[in-house]
Parts: structure tokens; C-alpha cells; sequence
């Protein structure tokens, strides 16, 4: 069954027992929110965002608790055995489905121990190159990359992460050799494009912005659906003629399997006004994020999308992940 079968099954058999949580009593204490990173990053930040807006609406405390580790499945599993009352929250990243596309297991089914609440917040990973170099287009970059018979260079962030099964993506769509290169971190990773000692990067675009416009870096392209508020000038590759190439960080608040419906269906309301504030938005597109409203059927399906598209690319690309 699919993630979204599974969520589905779970609200349905919730309607059926007795003494549920009702959206009228929720909440009626403080609510944890675990993200699965430590403090400072795009998804701490943007869970300390939504906490917040929640907090004000509610009259209660939304509490942001920090579980990072394993890549990600620390937090996941923390969440997978809560009560599910709609008391312990997970503000799910895209590791969560890449773990499942990987084959990883862990102390947890997504598809049995979790509910989807949504919406997504994304990270869009845009194609960046030197602007020194005589790359100026997509066309460009794809010449360039077929003649490099030993493979083009991309600087990653992390063997399995979003920006390195992207890249996978355009390379098998394009049709040339990739050779990903790791770095600790977005900041490092253009620090070595910088210094011409990598070819490329597809990656979220914030620590880039200052090369960009000082004309120091090259954006190619966008691996997004549509054009991004954070940088609209980037074509999609759909545009430019590469539509299987979509892929980006993301975030998303889960529950327990068991939440009561009507809970998870408050919060999908409420989470979609706290994202769709103008002020939050603003923030939110300034840390390199763009939210992105939908129900928590959306939500469900679009995880379950992600688990199908990473485990066809893992396994034709060959990648290992532990």
C-alpha cells in the first residue's frame, strides 16, 4: 500500500473509536514540535515559524525540541512511538522518504506509524555554475558535461541528500557522467565552485545569493516544478526541455498514526494560514524556502511520490546509504 492508503486507513479507523480528541478541545496543553536537525537551520527556523503562528492562534505553547541524528530517524522514531493525541508533532524532512527509498529501516513504518498533516514547506535546488566559466545556459552546461568523459564535478552536501539525488536525476536525463563531490554544507560546497575546483552545484541557492549578484556565480536553472519566488529569473528545466528533472528539499509537519481526524485536519487548516501570512512568507522565502499549501491527502501523496521517484533513481545510480 502507498503512504497515502495507509494514512487514509488510519483516519478512517480513528473515526471509529471512542473518546477521540475533537478539534474543538485541541489543544488543551502545551504541543511538541521535534525537528529532526539541530538549532539554526532552514527546518529548526521555519518550525520555530509555524510554532509560533500556531502558538498565538491557540493560546498554547508550541514547543520546537531539537532530536538531530541518523539522518533524520533519531526524531522519526521518537515521533513513530508518541502518544497520538496531537501532542507530539514531527516536522518531517525530505530524508524521511529518501531513508524509505534507500531501503533503511528503522524503528518505525512511515507508512503504519505516521499521519500526514502537511502542507509542505520546499527548499528548490538550483543549478549553479562559476561565472567565469563560458556556461551560460542550460544547453551550455549539458555540452559541456558530455564532453567530460571522467564526469562532471557537482558539489553535494551529503551522499543520498535531496541535492545529490537531483543532480543524479538531470545526469541520467542528459545524458552525461556524474561525479559527486562532498562538502560539509551549502556554504563550503560554493566555496569550492568558487574556486573553480568543482564544475557545478545543485543546491539551495541562500548562501549563493551575494556571489550571484556580485557576478561572481551563474544560475542555470531551477529543479522545481515552477519558477521560484526566491530567485524567478532561474527557467525550470521543464522549460528548458527536461521535465523528469524535479526535486528539492522539504519540510512538513506528521503525527502519531491514531492523531484523531479531526486534530489533523485543524492543524492542516491552521498551518496553511500560519505559511499563507505575509510576514511569514517573507521570512520564510529569505532562508531559501517557499510554502506551499495543500491538505494533508496532498501531503500524504506527495511523500509517497517521493519514495517512488528516489527508490527508481538510488537503484539506477547505484548509491549505497546506511
Amino acid at each position: 500500500m502507498t503512504f497515502r492508503s495507509f494514512a487514509t486507513a488510519a483516519l478512517a479507523a480513528c473515526l471509529t473509536l471512542p473518546g477521540v480528541a475533537s478539534a474543538q478541545t485541541y489543544p488543551s496543553k502545551p504541543v511538541r514540535m521535534v525537528s529532526p536537525y539541530g538549532p539554526g537551520g532552514s527546518n529548526d527556523i521555519s518550525a520555530r515559524i509555524i510554532a509560533e503562528g500556531l502558538g498565538k492562534k491557540y493560546g498554547q505553547q508550541f514547543v520546537v525540541e531539537n532530536k538531530p541524528g541518523a539522518a533524520t530517524r533519531v526524531a522519526n522514531e521518537m515521533v513513530a512511538g508518541a502518544q497520538p493525541g496531537g501532542y507530539t508533532l514531527l516536522y518531517a524532512a525530505a530524508p524521511f522518504a529518501i531513508n524509505e527509498a534507500a531501503g533503511i529501516k528503522g524503528h518505525y513504518d512511515i507508512r503504519k506509524n505516521f499521519i500526514a498533516i502537511g502542507p509542505r514547506v520546499v527548499a528548490p535546488l538550483f543549478l549553479i555554475v562559476n561565472a567565469a566559466s563560458p556556461i551560460r545556459n542550460l544547453a551550455d552546461f549539458v555540452s559541456f558535461a558530455r564532453e567530460k568523459k571522467d564526469g562532471v564535478t557537482f558539489a553535494g552536501t551529503g551522499v543520498g541528500a535531496a541535492p545529490h539525488l537531483a543532480s543524479e536525476l538531470l545526469a541520467n536525463a542528459a545524458g552525461f557522467k556524474l561525479l559527486n563531490v562532498q562538502y560539509r554544507g551549502d556554504a563550503t560546497a560554493y566555496t569550492e565552485l568558487l574556486a573553480g575546483r568543482v564544475d557545478a552545484t545543485l543546491t539551495a541557492i541562500t548562501s549563493a545569493l551575494p556571489f550571484i549578484k556580485a557576478g561572481r556565480l551563474r544560475v542555470i536553472a531551477i529543479a522545481s516544478e515552477q519558477r521560484s519566488p526566491i530567485y524567478p529569473e532561474a527557467p525550470t528545466f521543464s522549460e528548458l526541455g527536461y521535465p523528469t528533472v524535479i526535486g528539492y528539499g522539504w519540510f512538513g509537519l506528521l503525527a502519531p498514526a491514531g492523531t484523531p481526524p479531526a486534530v489533523v485536519q485543524q492543524l492542516n487548516r491552521d498551518v496553511n494560514a500560519v505559511l499563507a501570512d505575509p510576514g511569514n512568507k517573507e521570512r520564510l522565502v529569505n532562508l531559501g524556502l517557499q510554502p506551499e499549501s495543500g491538505s494533508s491527502e496532498a501531503f500524504a501523496d506527495f511523500i509517497g511520490g517521493e519514495v517512488a521517484k528516489w527508490s527508481a533513481v538510488i537503484k539506477r545510480a547505484g548509491i549505497v546509504l546506511e
